[in-house]
């Protein structure tokens, strides 16, 4: 039986990669389930800091399963319905890490796959990925990504790559704010490592009350968003690293972080 999923820690980053090229990579209900409980694991374990996901093969992920697309009609609405909520609960999962996550793009990235792109904080991508929202072409709309894609890049720019369908080069998706650095493809997990094991090296407290308020505060008024962003600053200022950072500067040394 096929691994769907590979993970592995390695210097406080948890590796996560898609791992069914002959289908590339795709969104199948088992691959959603099964990147569903990976994700969970890697942000309950205090051994991981950094998350980074990529795909194995020649694709980082190309979307929806159309084998299963071919048989919706086949089934019930509320089958149907059912069976998508192991998507939408992938991106809710995705969007609400309190651990940063980074994509490593070595290939194509359409459909679902460019929604895992706009959910990673930060992006390496391949010169050679294609990417793009290429449902209208199967007379679908992307709609569980859209709402992630209209944070990332706005919604104008979101609505026009989902009309048109167009599939677009790692530079225009760098340009757009999809990507935020391009290197040619056999430097893409050496550079997403690299950026990873940046992250891994600062307070994994810091990391996590940074996401919480940029999580917790999306759908806030201003005001409240700063009263939020109060509230976690003085958790971070009686914080056992923020005393440790301030030491390790003065006395100019590498800190020791306790993650609390």
């Amino acid at each position: 039986m096929v691994e769907l999923v590979r993970y592995q820690i390695e210097n406080n980053i948890g590796i996560i990669e898609m791992n069914n090229p002959e289908s590339r990579n795709s969104l199948s209900q088992d691959m959603c389930i099964t990147l569903i409980d990976t994700l969970k694991a890697a942000e309950a374990n205090d051994e991981v800091h950094v998350i980074l996901l990529t795909g194995g093969g020649s694709s980082f992920c190309a979307g929806g399963n159309l084998k299963e697309f071919s048989r919706y009609q086949e089934k019930l609405a509320s089958v149907i319905h059912k069976e998508g909520e192991a998507t939408t609960k992938l991106f809710q999962t995705l969007t609400g890490l309190k651990k940063p996550v980074i994509g490593a793009v070595n290939g194509h990235a359409l459909g679902g796959g460019l929604g895992l792109v706009a959910a990673c904080h930060y992006t390496v991508a391949s010169s050679n990925a294609k990417l793009g929202t290429t449902e209208i072409k199967l007379g679908l709309f992307p709609l569980v990504i859209l709402p992630i894609i209209i944070e990332v890049i706005g919604s104008k720019k979101a609505l026009e790559i989902s009309f048109t369908g167009e599939i677009f080069k790692a530079d225009k998706a760098k340009e757009y704010g999809l990507v935020n650095k391009v290197v040619p493809p056999e430097q893409v997990m050496d550079e997403a490592l690299a950026f990873a094991r940046m992250l891994a090296s600062a307070s994994p407290l810091a990391l996590k009350i940074g996401l919480d308020c940029f999580v917790n505060t999306r759908d806030m008024e201003m005001n409240k968003k700063l009263d939020y962003a109060n509230t976690l600053r003085v958790i971070s200022f009686l914080s056992d690293d923020v005393k440790e950072g301030a030491e390790a500067f003065l006395e100019k040394r590498q800190p020791v972080w306790k993650g609390r």
